[in-house]
């Protein structure tokens, strides 16, 4: 196992009469972001004025899932290049699940501290800042686990 995958496990106790250790493993992170200026981002070096250029739009939302480990969007278009600086602020759902796309963490509200990947670590939270290359990977992304920038794990009944 390597120090990467050791920091996105975790263990927590379950909840009931009789607890449990139960081994979790932080595999994914699903984003419900709510975009105020879909302009602020390029894909493939055109201004996205519309929102409709940029994959995993749905609505007023943006909804990629992250593979943790490795910072690659899941199903990004193979070619695909973006430069996104979506200002969200508190207009956000962000939901860790394990292999088996079970939730076992999550956070309202502002864009987590984990997920910056801005050069200069400015987003304080009001900013989703990636830059993501044409194999889905996002610039700068760096694994996060249950013990680091705020996440807790849930408690299963």
């Amino acid at each position: 196992m390597t120090i990467l995958e050791r920091e996105t496990e975790a263990w927590f106790a379950c909840a009931g009469h009789n607890k449990t250790m139960e081994y979790i493993k932080f595999k994914y992170l699903k984003v419900e972001a709510g975009v105020r200026y879909w302009e602020d981002a390029t894909v493939n070096g055109v201004e996205d004025e519309g929102g409709t250029l940029i994959p995993f739009r749905s609505g007023d939302l943006w909804c990629p899932m992250v593979d943790i480990q490795t910072g690659t969007i899941i199903g990004w278009p193979k070619g695909t290049v973006a430069n996104i600086h979506y200002k969200v602020c508190d207009a956000g759902e962000y939901q860790v699940l394990d292999s088996n796309h079970v939730v076992v963490s999550e956070r309202e509200g502002y864009v987590p501290q984990a997920i910056d990947c801005s050069e200069d670590h400015s987003s304080y939270g009001d900013y989703i800042i990636w830059d993501v290359d044409g194999d889905g990977v996002i610039a700068r992304w760096k694994p996060f686990g249950p013990t680091n920038h705020g996440w807790k794990t849930s408690e299963k009944e």
